[in-house]
């Protein structure tokens, strides 16, 4: 059975947002979702307006290729460079309160559990969820390459 290490990121993210709007009730962007960007480094807000849905789709697949994940690990993760004119560019963090709202989003909507202190896994439930929507990537994407068949 494919797993999500085993399809593009992109179309994986693409595919779970889509499920986590029609499916999870749990999800939902908050009122100022549309107002704020999403850490120091941006210059404005994300301009999809179903960004918050991806971005929850993004943290529960970081989590299930990276967990136990806690939120300052993840900041880092959605974090960027920083410009600050002529001086040098540094390492800035995302936003936390995106990253701890999506993550209490998604552990009411039982895919992510806490691990004690050690931080944040997927629930058996996530794990489910994103083998079973890698195993349909993986049979779109052969019908479109018949050639990845053999991997």
């Amino acid at each position: 059975m494919p797993t999500p290490y085993e399809v593009p990121s992109t179309v994986m993210n693409k595919v779970t947002a889509q499920y986590l709007k029609g499916n999870v009730d749990e999800i939902t962007p908050p009122t100022w979702a549309s107002l704020v960007k999403t850490g120091a480094h941006t210059e404005k807000a994300p301009e999809d307006p179903e960004w918050w849905y991806t971005r929850c789709a993004s943290i529960l697949r970081k989590i299930y290729m990276k967990g136990p994940i806690g939120i300052e690990r993840l900041r880092s993760e959605y974090g960027g460079r920083r410009d600050r004119g002529s001086r040098k560019k540094h390492a800035i963090k995302g936003s936390g309160a995106i990253v701890r709202l999506g993550l209490r989003q998604l552990e009411t909507a039982g895919l992510v559990t806490k691990l004690g202190t050690k931080g944040r896994v997927i629930s058996k439930e996530g794990r489910h969820l994103l083998d079973r929507l890698a195993t349909q990537i993986r049979e779109e994407v052969e019908k479109e390459n018949p050639e990845l068949k053999k991997y």
